[in-house]
């Protein structure tokens, strides 16, 4: 109607954008955009496994740290663990940097020792679980005890020799690198008053936590010294007037019948597959072995040096 068009609100403005559009204005471009790779389910917002994920975060912020020693035991220092070694190092008076002690653990009188010792000397004592310490020392048998000591300071060659109060006696090592058979041989070597053990520099092993183990603290005891050439410390020995005696189990002489027992003596081991090292064998004075079944192909060098020990303090008790 004629009057209609002049009705207020009728009239279409200028600039409406009221009316057919020219084109989608993109519309269909958009709808057909793709919204990114799926997320992971651990990231997904009500989905259980981020629920897990979220709980796990909270619980581990929580939980306290676990307590591992300052330096780190891969930082050149060692645990020493079992009731046995700790309490021969804490009596020997080896430096400790820690003592841990696990939770409940049944106290008997060397725990109570080492704690009393700890006490004295303002050593940090940890409280750790039973599966803390596992960690730590690598599964081993600890007995609820551990410490944490600086590496191991060894010995000059001469040392050994100066230190000895009587006929010097000492134990050489060549070829053995089982921390398990030196460990062995500290034990015997405490065990009959050795006055220390030789070990070459290379190809051998030296004096770590599983050797303070085996030994069962001896390592607080008897030197171990390291010669950066066995042969040439050998032959220093025998200038300061030792014999130098190699052991063989093919020998013509019994270590039982050895008649320079009761001199100063250097009793040298081989390993346990190849025996003394052709050079060694050269520079002893002797070789002597123990007589064995004909069965038993060789003895390891932690026995052959504990039998060869207690037939040397035989021969010199008798003497």
């Amino acid at each position: 109607m004629a009057g209609n068009s002049k009705r207020r609100g009728a009239i279409r403005k200028p600039g409406s954008k009221k009316g057919p559009q020219v084109g989608s204005g993109g519309q269909r471009r958009r709808a057909l955009e793709g919204r990114g790779p799926t997320p992971k389910a651990t990231e997904r917002t009500g989905h259980p496994a981020a629920a897990r994920k979220a709980a796990a975060e909270r619980a581990a912020q929580r939980k306290p740290p676990a307590r591992k020693p300052s330096a780190g035991v891969g930082g050149g220092r060692e645990l020493v663990a079992g009731r046995n070694a700790v309490v021969e190092a804490v009596r020997a008076g080896v430096p400790v940097d820690h003592v841990y002690l696990a939770v409940r653990a049944d106290a008997d009188e060397r725990i109570a020792e080492v704690l009393r010792t700890a006490t004295a000397r303002n050593l940090s004592v940890l409280e750790a679980t039973k599966s803390e310490l596992d960690r730590l020392t690598e599964g081993a048998n600890h007995q609820g005890i551990a410490i944490q000591v600086p590496p191991y300071e060894y010995a000059d060659p001469a040392d050994l020799l100066d230190r000895a109060a009587g006929t010097p006696l000492i134990v050489a090592l060549d070829g053995v690198t089982d921390p398990h058979n030196l460990g062995a041989v500290l034990r015997s070597a405490g065990a009959f008053g050795i006055d220390g053990v030789l070990v070459p520099e290379r190809r051998a092993a030296g004096v770590t936590a599983a050797v303070w183990r085996v030994s069962a603290g001896a390592v607080a005891r008897v030197p171990v010294a390291r010669a950066t050439n066995l042969v040439r410390a050998l032959e220093d020995y025998k200038k300061a007037g030792c014999f130098v005696v190699g052991l063989d189990g093919q020998a013509p002489t019994a270590v039982a019948d050895l008649e320079v027992a009761t001199e100063p003596l250097v009793v040298v081991v081989g390993s346990e597959g190849k025996g003394l090292s052709r050079l060694v064998r050269q520079t002893c004075d002797m070789v002597a072995g123990i007589e064995i079944a004909s069965r038993v192909e060789s003895l390891n060098a932690a026995v052959a040096t504990g039998i060869s020990l207690y037939e040397i303090a035989r021969i010199r008790s008798r003497s």
